[in-house]
């Protein structure tokens, strides 16, 4: 077995073996889809390099990459396109968010077989807005009527989709009753007791949490499959039912939550959070301008959980689907620049991160710039690399997983 397998395989192993074995699958896809379940291998070898410039502290989501953008409902029932996953938050150097970022640019522009030339561009694009952005001291956001081009065309369809139409993609009707479904989605069945746990744990977070949706209960539970980097955690989907509204459902996720993999290779000092569900929120509601519908946070047999309402469209922006078009490709770059940076300017200041002032001085400051492209090209070529190995390793059993004996 290679030292990287071995890698892989020392984080993977607290996960679900049988759901792990699932994201193996999901690592041999492509090389960006390796690199998006890899976060740790990342960090631990950033952590061997010396020669990074220095960057003011800032709160980062830890994961930024290109398909970390997408849409999602805030609790004042707008759409918004902003950073949307902080599994791996932490108090970082600035500069890690951007060479994560970057690195993904190259890798995912090679995978998509976009010539080298467009995603050298497409990078500079990137760290020139984020500069700009973060120089003015001011974070901006985008919802439908500020954005532009094919995020435009995304906010709006995800604005005008309905409940309607994810119960009519997620559940079936059984008995006059509507179930969630396990035919044709990433959905699976949850065993008798588990259920019954986790429907009394739900129904009293509706009536305790001021967080939770009035006057809902729950009707229907699956084990629910998503994202790439988090598979094998424990993770539910539900059904919600209104009891005073004829015919109205939420639908509800529930994500176990990890100490962040950036920790064990970063020397920052961190916060003592209470919960690692409550790191996860706290940063997302610091960095997003506004916070996503329902989340919240519980805590279901000493295992900590983020809440968060499920959306009823995907809220993932796929590079493969613009991929032909430069000036779309553009636009989605240049507002995640701008994006990234607001994210840090809204959570500057606060318990350690930099003031708003150090931000703009970086910002306008352009030495660092070609040190962090030079970096995450050269690294994508190591992450080629691991690939190429990892699927050497995929293809002759090294990952297989074990069935548990009864």
């Amino acid at each position: 077995m290679s030292k990287l397998s071995i890698r892989i395989k020392a984080f993977n192993a607290p996960l679900l073996p049988e759901m792990v074995q699932l994201k193996y699958e999901a690592m041999a896809d492509n090389a960006f889809r390796f690199y998006r379940a890899t976060c740790h291998l990342f960090y631990e070898d950033l952590a061997t390099v010396t020669s990074i410039p220095l960057s003011p502290l800032a709160w980062i989501c830890g994961d930024l990459h290109l398909e970390n953008f997408g849409s999602y409902k805030g609790d004042n029932k707008l759409v918004y396109f902003d950073l949307n996953d902080f599994d791996e938050s932490v108090l970082a150097p600035a500069s890690y968010e951007l060479m994560r970022l970057l690195c993904s640019i190259f890798i995912a522009f090679d995978t998509l077989g976009i010539e080298p030339i467009k995603a050298m561009k497409m990078a500079q694009l990137f760290l020139k807005t984020y500069s700009a952005t973060l120089a003015k001291g001011k974070a901006i956001s985008i919802e439908p009527r500020t954005a532009r081009g094919i995020v435009c065309n995304f906010l709006t369809a995800a604005q005008n989709s309905s409940y309607k139409d994810i119960i009519k993609k997620r559940t079936v009707s059984k008995k006059n009753k509507l179930i969630l479904s396990i035919d044709g989605e990433r959905h699976f069945k949850v065993d008798k007791k588990l259920k019954q746990e986790l429907k009394a744990h739900i129904n009293d977070w509706i009536a305790t949490s001021s967080d939770g949706p009035y006057n809902y209960r729950v009707k229907s539970i699956v084990f629910r499959l998503a994202g790439t980097g988090s598979l094998g955690l424990k993770r539910y989907l539900f059904l919600l039912k209104s009891t005073n509204t004829k015919d109205r459902y939420l639908f509800v996720d529930m994500k176990q939550s990890r100490p962040s993999s950036l920790l064990p290779y970063i020397k920052v000092q961190q916060l003592d959070w209470p919960t690692e569900s409550q790191r996860i929120i706290t940063v997302q509601q610091r960095m997003q301008n506004v916070s996503a519908a329902l989340l919240s946070t519980t805590v279901f047999r000493e295992e900590a959980y983020v809440i968060q309402e499920l959306q009823p469209v995907k809220d993932t922006l796929k590079f493969k689907f613009i991929k032909d078009d430069y000036r779309d490709m553009y636009q989605v770059i240049d507002d995640m620049g701008a994006l990234t940076a607001s994210a840090q300017l809204r959570s500057g200041g606060i318990q350690g991160s930099a003031i708003i002032d150090e931000l703009m001085a970086f910002g306008q400051d352009q030495s660092w710039q070609e040190h962090l492209i030079k970096y995450a090209k050269k690294y994508a070529g190591t992450v080629k690399s691991y690939y190429k190995q990892y699927m050497d390793d995929y293809k002759s059993g090294v990952f297989k997983v074990e069935e548990p004996e009864n």
